[in-house]
């Protein structure tokens, strides 16, 4: 157990409160009960079919309400889509003890950071804001692996309310799970994620869709490969969370998705005047920069 863990609590075994225990949070549990972090996983959620799979792989020990899970918990991870955060937070602020520390695995965070401070008040400094890059796209509890975190990278967003030593016990617990921890500010965190997360997830959905509204889709998709697969992977994943994400991080999807317009509109220009060598410019820029990326 990690030793700035145990600091928390030297009374009484360490307790984790994981609330929506679908990919992200029953995975979370897996981790940790593989690490041997916490003696006791509570899970909260409101499908009683997900709560039954989380118990029966081990990813927790007990369904518990939120209520119970904020009187018993010492760490509380909120799992759920970011537009829920609020009603979870408000609903637990009354219950937690002053000793509880509260994390997120949210995709957006200044959001996130008003609704603490909306709903939790003075004891907002317990909440520590983070961001596991980390995901799939199956969302249920039955796709969990207790190593979707290893070796991925966590972004914490602290606040100024936070005790230093509470910034660490949750980067502790995060780095339990197998992950690496890096800081930035939510500002800096939701403008940088809208380019290369948020963005990437709304073209996926949009090619999918443009195929799946044409007339010949079925032949179109039958004749579907590799490419196709690749790019429209992440259209499997959840749909209540990317419109909660998109509307979450409004201001700074459009400006992203502005900017690919106009850059696939330019691109649109030079097809259509045939501009070859322009064109193979523009592909072979991307192309060696997408290797320099990859050899990072």
């Amino acid at each position: 157990m990690s030793a700035n863990l145990e600091t928390q609590s030297t009374d009484k075994p360490l307790t984790l409160g994981i609330v929506g225990v679908g990919l992200i949070g029953a995975s979370i549990g897996l981790a940790h009960r593989q690490a041997k972090t916490f003696t006791k996983i509570l899970g909260v959620g409101r499908s009683q079919s997900n709560l039954d799979q989380a118990l029966k792989m081990g990813a927790i020990d007990q369904a518990v309400s939120l209520e119970e899970c904020a009187k018993q918990a010492d760490i509380i991870v909120v799992c759920v889509p970011v537009a829920q955060t609020f009603s979870v937070l408000h609903a637990i602020e009354p219950h937690i003890r002053l000793n509880t520390l509260i994390t997120d695995a949210g995709s957006t965070k200044s959001d996130v950071i008003m609704a603490a401070k909306t709903a939790l008040g003075d004891k907002v400094a317990q909440f520590v804001p983070a961001h596991p890059i980390a995901g799939g796209a199956q969302h249920g509890a039955e796709s969990a692996q207790a190593n979707l975190y290893q070796g991925k990278e966590v972004v914490l967003c602290p606040l100024q309310e936070n005790h230093p030593q509470a910034v660490q016990i949750i980067d502790d617990f995060w780095q339990a799970t197998g992950a690496m921890t890096n800081r930035m500010s939510s500002l800096q965190h939701d403008a940088v994620f809208a380019s290369i997360s948020h963005l990437p997830h709304i073209l996926s959905y949009a090619l999918m869709l443009q195929v799946a509204n044409s007339e010949d889709a079925a032949v179109k998709l039958d004749h579907a490969g590799a490419g196709f697969r690749d790019f429209t992977r992440i259209a499997a994943s959840s749909p209540e969370m990317w419109r909660d994400i998109c509307m979450a991080n409004k201001a700074a999807i459009l400006k992203e998705l502005d900017n690919y317009l106009s850059l696939t509109q330019k691109l649109r220009e030079l097809i259509a005047k045939e501009e070859g060598d322009a064109l193979l410019k523009a592909f072979t820029r991307a192309s060696l920069e997408r290797q320099k990326w990859e050899g990072r």
